[in-house]
């Protein structure tokens, strides 16, 4: 087994707890936290600065390593815009993709050339979608494209302090802080607590404050073709189940709270390439998840994607339109 798989499949569990092998990268841990304070002293004394657009930008993220939910809040949050009356546009990175440079996402674009969360958000949502290494240069290249968009969602860049932002939308899962120490000690990618706008939170994990928006599979499965069919369908036969997640294991216990019965299933790294290998095919169904389809329907166009739905409280929807009117946006 490589290290990154080894590292993929056995971090998460050392970071529920301060156990032994935690302890002994800790060290590297306190590595993490001085590199991360000489990188907030550069941005304090002003040797870095935050580049601000000319329209308002709201950074949905989060400080724990790992999905927590942040591309499907994305996607909620651009559809509750959409339809307050808001031009929305989305940046990202596009991590996982093989390009370098600032591009358009289209619908029909390829994951290796835009990364499969931009194309998902640019398909479910069909607000405009560009992608760079530099959010900043994402954001204004898809200004000029755009130029009715009046404001920006960025996707995961909670810790991307190049990109100046007027909220920020930190999402925690069932996780939590896990240990409460940083990466790679811990789950966690700065200090935490730290002050955000808006906590979400997808998973009960005790901490205090925020929204609660619960995550659930969608009631129907679609292929590549775009025909649907029930979950409840597949009910009382054995199927197969992939994903290509932070944390797999998460998607299939879905599955199996459903109600399937889950025959075989294939944990891969997140964003991972079917290009690099697929599911051997079988007689079975095959589910996936969104993430995944457009990249495995390439090979198996046969598998049925199941989405996941995230909905926040309707406190939390509240809560950010205030803060949106309070805003001196200029």
């Amino acid at each position: 087994m490589r290290l990154s798989a080894w590292l993929h499949q056995h971090l998460p569990q050392v970071w529920t707890s301060r156990g032994v092998f935690a302890w002994l990268l800790l060290p590297l841990a306190g590595l993490h936290a001085a590199l991360l304070g000489m990188r907030k002293l550069a941005w304090h004394w002003g040797w870095w600065q935050a580049q601000r657009l000319s329209v308002p930008v709201i950074v949905v993220g989060n400080v724990v390593a790992g999905g927590a939910g942040k591309t499907p809040l994305t996607m909620a949050l651009v559809q509750h815009l959409q339809q307050r009356g808001w031009q929305v546009g989305v940046v990202s990175r596009g991590h996982g993709r093989k390009t370098h440079d600032t591009r358009p996402v289209m619908p029909d674009s390829l994951p290796a050339d835009v990364g499969d969360e931009p194309l998902l958000i640019r398909q479910k949502t069909g607000a405009p979608v560009w992608v760079a290494a530099v959010r900043a240069e994402a954001g204004r290249a898809l200004l000029q494209a755009n130029p009715d968009v009046n404001i920006l969602v960025c996707d995961d860049g909670l810790q991307h302090w190049g990109l100046a932002r007027d909220l920020e939308i930190c999402v925690m899962d069932e996780r939590g802080v896990g240990n409460g120490w940083l990466i790679p000690a811990g789950p966690l990618r700065e200090p935490w607590p730290r002050a955000v706008d808006l906590l979400v939170h997808t998973g009960d994990n005790g901490l205090p404050g925020g929204f609660v928006a619960p995550r659930q599979l969608a009631p129907v499965a679609h292929d590549a073709q775009g025909r649907s069919l029930a979950l409840s369908s597949l009910i009382g036969q054995p199927v197969d189940a992939v994903a290509g997640l932070a944390r797999p294991e998460a998607f299939f216990a879905m599955l199996r709270a459903e109600g399937l019965q889950l025959n075989q299933t294939t944990a891969l790294p997140d964003h991972f390439d079917y290009a690099n290998g697929v599911p051997a095919a079988t007689d079975r169904p095959l589910l996936c998840t969104e993430k995944d389809a457009a990249k495995l329907w390439q090979h198996q166009p046969q598998a049925l994607a199941v989405p996941l739905v995230l909905t926040p409280e309707a406190t939390f929807w509240q809560a950010l339109d205030q803060r949106l009117a309070e805003k001196p946006f200029r």
